[in-house]
């Protein structure tokens, strides 16, 4: 079972429409709250050869971007640390802290305990006015679909093209892009941190219309050869890209890079160049 097999068994134990995001909603006086919490492990989520600085900066970056896919500023991010060896800590926490900063939040406390895998959870906190709220529902048929940036740098870097380093080890959430398409209006906006084809079926899932991309159009890693640098955007993790949708009359959106992917259809499917697109990409698996 995967996780979102799972996520459907705790939408049986607690209200399903809160697993619809990636931050949980709350209101807070005139405006709304965002919250997310992400955890991971050294061994399933650290590349090997980081530096505790970027394992530091990916812990909040991962939460971060959750945060930018509502439309939401960010506050606060908490941090807990589970550490395997004490002298890690300083350059963890550097590098959290500059997370933040980099992108207009305060790292404001945590926990810490001893593990014998360093994991880390980090939780952030954002704030949006309820009209610029941005959601995974809210596609509709005639939308276009877009992405914010290249897709497949940081799985390009997994397996051996090196120049993309920097994306898979030190990702940059989309905070600012995130807010001015709040702004704008688009109809619904996620992350991609876990592939495009996995994201296009989580949109699915919310839905009420199916969503049609064109490869062709898709804008890939440089430096790789088109057919497998295309299967890397399609299927690779760990993009911190944004994908949303939006009334074509929207684009483009000031200080917003968009590269245009597809469009919203409204049979309830996902297609790539017209054929049913393989549901594939980040997943947590369990045996059994």
């Amino acid at each position: 079972m995967d996780e979102r097999g799972l996520h459907r068994l705790i939408g049986t134990i607690i209200a399903p429409e809160r697993l619809e995001d990636d931050c949980a909603i709350i209101p807070c006086g005139d405006l709304l709250m965002v919250a997310s919490t992400d955890m991971l492990h050294e061994t399933t989520d650290f590349p090997a050869g980081m530096t505790d600085w970027q394992i530091g900066w990916m812990a909040v970056a991962v939460t971060l971007s959750d945060i930018a896919s509502t439309g939401a500023a960010p506050g606060q991010v908490l941090l807990a640390v589970g550490l395997d060896r004490p002298e890690r800590i300083a350059g963890i926490m550097v590098g959290a802290r500059d997370c933040c900063t980099a992108f207009g939040a305060e790292l404001v406390g945590g926990d810490l305990d001893s593990h014998r895998e360093l994991t880390l959870v980090s939780t952030g906190l954002g704030l949006v006015a309820p009209e610029h709220l941005v959601r995974r529902r809210g596609a509709r048929p005639g939308d276009i679909i877009a992405v914010t940036g290249p897709l497949g740098e940081a799985e390009a870097a997994l397996i051996g093209y090196d120049h993309h380093r920097k994306e898979l080890l030190e990702p940059q959430p989309r905070i600012r892009e995130g807010q001015a398409l709040g702004r704008a209006g688009v109809s619904a906006m996620m992350d991609i941190s876990d592939g495009l084809a996995v994201s296009l079926y989580d949109l699915l899932a919310v839905n009420d219309c199916g969503f049609s991309v064109d490869t062709a159009r898709l804008p890939l890693p440089a430096g790789v050869p088109e057919s497998e640098g295309r299967e890397l955007a399609l299927y690779g993790g760990g993009d911190f890209e944004l994908l949303f949708t939006a009334p074509p009359v929207l684009l483009p959106v000031p200080g917003v890079t968009a590269h245009v992917i597809g469009e919203v259809i409204p049979d309830p499917v996902v297609l790539a160049d017209g054929r049913p697109l393989e549901c594939r990409g980040y997943l947590h698996e369990w045996g059994g």
